[in-house]
């Protein structure tokens, strides 16, 4: 009996099987390159659209979606937002965690939206120190008493101020401001009050804050937002989101 017939058969398996292993691997090798640059591209709109907004250098991060459909749809469940440059608005020294849900049309160059958002802030004392600039020469805060504590006239007088929150917005109140019982320049105290009301209300995307304290190390303030609006991105002629 020939076995020719089994024999053609074997090997037109074998083809078979070879050939959908190449197929096989073709598509996963095409649809890894594709998620790494849908990723890349989607993390640069969205990076740009922030970034206006926070007025500072950025990181990304996303959930489990695939980026792929992510650019298809232009939808993304959430997204996690850390400052990169310890900057925000005119704060120096602030870090900023943020998170942003139930995004929509972060593919489109006309901008989308954002569900809702919360944010995590902490502005240390040296951070609070450079951003006054020379009108300072220290600073210290106590948890315990909810009052900062600022150095002026090269260490000869101290500046107290409590922040606090009224309405989702951070007000910074003078609590006393003497030297030797005289009480200090009027312009002088509100130049550092108005700049460090200043820095604790420069938050983008709708954020409001809800609550602040006074910490040995600084201040830390919590926010929240709900829908609002992302910004147009910015494109390169030869990348379109």
């Amino acid at each position: 009996m020939s076995t020719k017939p089994s024999t053609a058969l074997n090997v037109s398996r074998r083809t078979l099987v070879i050939a959908l292993v190449v197929v096989a691997t073709l598509l996963v090798t095409i649809l890894v390159g594709g998620e790494a640059y849908a990723r890349h591209v989607v993390s640069r709109c969205i990076s740009s659209q922030f970034e206006k907004e926070m007025g500072s250098q950025i990181d990304v991060g996303f959930g489990a979606k695939p980026m792929l459909i992510t650019w298809l749809d232009g939808k993304v469940s959430s997204v996690t937002v850390d400052s990169k440059d310890n900057k925000f608005g005119p704060a120096v020294g602030m870090v900023v965690h943020a998170k942003f849900n139930d995004l929509e049309g972060v593919n489109n160059t006309q901008g989308g939206s954002v569900g809702s958002s919360s944010a995590n802030v902490t502005w240390s004392n040296e951070g609070i120190e450079e951003t006054l600039g020379g009108m300072v020469s220290g600073v210290r805060s106590s948890s315990s008493t909810g009052m900062i504590t600022l150095d002026v006239l090269g260490g000869l007088a101290q500046l107290q101020v409590h922040p606090e929150v009224r309405n989702g917005v951070v007000e910074v109140q003078t609590k006393s401001a003497e030297l030797l019982g005289i009480g200090l320049p009027t312009d002088l105290v509100e130049g550092i009050v108005d700049l460090m009301t200043q820095s604790l209300q420069s938050y983008p995307m709708g954020l409001k804050a809800t609550e602040i304290k006074v910490t040995d190390n600084g201040v830390a303030v919590q926010l929240a937002g709900g829908h609002t609006q992302l910004p147009a991105a910015d494109n390169n002629a030869d990348m379109r989101c």
